[in-house]
């Protein structure tokens, strides 16, 4: 099921709640009943909670996007250190200089198809693609230079390698949800606090207000999947994508 068709259902959802509880609220009051007569205390507490509650979620949006940002950083960091290493190969001798290009092309290759995959569908990386990297490592790290070119131009492959190795580790630590289930717990308990305050307000019947209600709830449904979506960073609809490697190595396309 698409991930947005389950947040049309889950917004529609939310509003068909609001307006079912709001019509069985409606029928089962008393005779007596005065919405008109709700406390001052209530409507003050409703709105706290409103703030309070729209605080959060702004926080935990603001938390979920950096981290879906920092990962798109490390497989740009990632992308960038393989192509430099990529290209100032270029000074080894031929035979070199093919071998390192051919396991950086097999290595990436690895990632933007099955690791990838992979890392959407399990959260994590493959034994493959850290064994296709340890071979960049040794074909870079074994080689002894003949000449001062290439001694000079050693310890900045070598420094490359270890910036991808690191970007690489930082990218599998970020394939999981990096919101904590007492966090989502709050999220959820929050919402159905600040929805069910709406009633205390004691909402009548009108178009309008029930209008407002509904939209009110989509709102709020709307948000939650919005975190979620963000949660994992590299799985779900808004999620850091392969292109920067595609873009560097852009043989690698189709």
């Amino acid at each position: 099921m698409s991930e947005w068709l389950v947040l049309v259902l889950a917004m529609a959802a939310a509003c068909v709640v609001v307006v079912i509880v709001t019509l069985v609220r409606h029928r089962t009051a008393a005779e007596d009943d005065d919405p008109s007569e709700t406390p001052d205390v209530i409507e003050y507490m409703t709105m706290m909670i409103g703030v309070v509650y729209a605080i959060v979620l702004g926080l935990a949006i603001a938390g979920v996007w950096e981290a879906r940002s920092v990962a798109q950083d490390h497989v740009q960091t990632e992308a960038q250190a393989l192509h430099e290493i990529s290209e100032r190969v270029r000074v080894y001798p031929p035979d070199v200089r093919d071998r390192i290009r051919d396991d950086v092309n097999a290595y990436v290759g690895q990632v933007v198809t099955t690791e990838w995959k992979t890392m959407a569908d399990k959260g994590r990386v493959t034994a493959r693609g850290a064994e296709l990297f340890q071979r960049i490592r040794q074909d870079v790290t074994d080689y002894q230079p003949k000449t001062d070119f290439e001694a000079q131009a050693y310890q900045p492959l070598v420094d490359q390698v270890s910036a991808a190795d690191t970007a690489r580790a930082s990218r599998a630590d970020s394939t999981g949800a990096t919101m904590p289930g007492v966090v989502w717990f709050g999220l959820i308990t929050g919402a159905v606090v600040t929805i069910g305050m709406v009633f205390a307000l004691q909402i009548r019947r009108t178009k309008r207000e029930l209008v407002l209600a509904g939209l009110f709830s989509a709102l709020i449904a709307f948000l939650l999947f919005l975190i979620w979506d963000f949660d994992a960073p590299y799985s779900r609809g808004v999620a850091a994508s392969a292109e920067p490697f595609l873009a560097l190595f852009p043989h690698l396309r189709g």
